[in-house]
């Protein structure tokens, strides 16, 4: 476009396709793709490349030191991601490879195997059909920095790499109980895993090398390693402590590749935020205002806006308002759709509070072509809620609020002439709050990609956790 024709007036369809269909990650992935294989025709090559849909599978990286149960996540995760497992023993048994032989005859004498040996396994394997398909996770390769760096060059780029961790004692116990069940391979432990099956018991094995003082070597080892490895992988690099249930570790671990990168797709945020009477929406869509540059759109503030302007919508909302009761959906719709189609929204993105309140709302505001890209609820019990809200005052001789637990008033006599606002009476919150919670369960369904933030903490905390919901991806559900 020519940039001296700015500011564009580009239709939200068409961003919003964008982001729909990830068409900004699709080209970079191909770009990445044509960048290190180099192909002679590069346009066969895309089409194949999109035909084979495998830009989001699994490509995985667990490093950890012996006994940190690295090799049990790692399976664990095979099995719910439907992946492909690959340890440095799977590369040794494969059949009718000339290189598993050449490795395995080298490690029987040196008891190691050479770097461009090793590396060569891992790109034959992970270029095989099954692994373009449905991924992989290596299994505590690379074991050092060459290694890494020999990965990377032939364009093997893992997208999460995992780093286990826990105390040297503690890996030195883990290890001396260790015992493997030589039919599945399943791996057991005297103290914390022994199988209640007498079959199993009977032909459970002790692996060599498990020793203390042979773990402390291998320990000694991995340290010497690790630190070498790890600046390879600045940014897709997650560390965990092993030194907890093995089930807490691997859902944390399930949790981090399941979750993508921030990727540096031009993004135009369309926030909505839900919640009940006093959940802190208000101050959460003006902190994000101000540090996004959102336009701050308060369905309430709107029409309030509206009337005092006594614009022609105004005029439809006014009678409603001197009645005190509810402006009709079609009014409302429409008064947010002036605001949100103006070129602010459009260039800046937005962050909406107070709508929608219920299903069909929800689905009004989707006919009209605004539906929002990140959907946080704001979960706050009752009790807080009341707490928030029933103890808020007024001031009428200066204006100033003030809260009688948090920001008490200075003196007697400010406290003897405060005013309590009827919408902040507990029976009125406890009806506001019952008919949000009556609704909420239809919206989460609706915005099924929804962020539910508990928002009974402190206010920047819970603005950390909004912030970092908008900037990172949606997590891809896996089925």
């Amino acid at each position: 476009m020519d940039a001296t024709t700015a500011p564009h007036r580009i239709p939200p369809e068409m961003p919003q396709y964008g982001e729909d269909y990830h068409t900004f990650e699709m080209m970079q992935n191909m770009l990445e793709q044509l960048l290190i294989h180099q192909p002679e025709d590069p346009i066969s090559f895309m089409i194949t490349h999109l035909r084979r849909n495998n830009d989001n599978v699994p490509k995985v990286v667990i490093l950890g030191p012996p006994a940190s149960g690295k090799t049990t996540i790692a399976m664990w995760l095979c099995k719910h991601l439907n992946s492909n497992l690959i340890t440095k023993e799977s590369l040794l048994e494969r059949e009718f490879s000339r290189l598993s032989v050449e490795a395995k005859s080298y490690y029987q004498v040196y008891k190691k195997i050479p770097n461009s040996i090793l590396v060569s396994l891992v790109q034959e394997r992970l270029n095989e059909a099954d692994c373009l398909r449905k991924g992989w996770i290596l299994d505590g390769i690379p074991e050092r920095r060459e290694q890494a760096l020999m990965i990377q060059t032939l364009g093997l780029a893992p997208k999460h790499v995992i780093v286990l961790n826990a105390p040297d004692t503690v890996l030195i116990e883990r290890n001396v109980g260790k015992r493997i069940d030589p039919v599945t391979g399943e791996i057991y432990h005297t103290t914390f895993d022994w199988p209640p099956e007498p079959e199993i018991q009977n032909r459970l094995i002790q692996p060599e090398g498990i020793s203390e003082i042979e773990t402390a070597k291998k320990l000694l080892e991995y340290h010497r390693h690790i630190i070498r490895i790890l600046p390879s992988y600045p940014k897709i690099l997650k560390t965990i402590s092993s030194d907890q249930p093995c089930v807490d570790v691997f859902y944390q671990a399930l949790t981090y590749v399941q979750s993508g990168h921030r990727c540096n797709a031009p993004f135009t945020p369309k926030v909505l935020l839900c919640g009940p009477l006093g959940s802190g929406k208000k101050l959460q869509a003006t902190l994000l205002a101000q540090k996004y540059g959102l336009v701050n759109i308060s369905c309430g503030q709107l029409l309030k806006e509206a009337v005092a302007a006594k614009s022609s919508f105004g005029e439809l909302i006014q009678p409603f308002f001197e009645k005190r009761m509810t402006v009709p959906d079609s009014i409302i719709t429409k008064v947010l759709a002036d605001r949100m189609e103006q070129q602010d929204c459009i260039q800046k993105g937005w962050v909406l509070h107070g709508f929608p309140r219920d299903l069909d709302q929800a689905r009004m505001l989707n006919s009209m072509g605004y539906n929002p890209n990140r959907v946080f609820f704001l979960s706050v019990p009752l009790d807080s809620i009341l707490e928030r809200l029933t103890l808020r005052r007024t001031d009428p001789v200066t204006g100033e609020r003030f809260h009688l637990m948090y920001k008490p008033p200075p003196t007697i006599e400010v406290q003897v002439r405060l005013l309590q606002n009827p919408k902040d009476s507990e029976e009125y919150i406890k009806l506001q709050t019952d008919l949000f919670y009556r609704n909420s369960g239809d919206l989460e369904q609706y915005y099924d990609q929804a962020i539910i933030v508990n928002g009974d903490q402190d206010p920047y905390t819970v603005f950390e956790y909004i912030e970092s919901g908008i900037i990172n991806p949606l997590p891809r559900k896996v089925t």
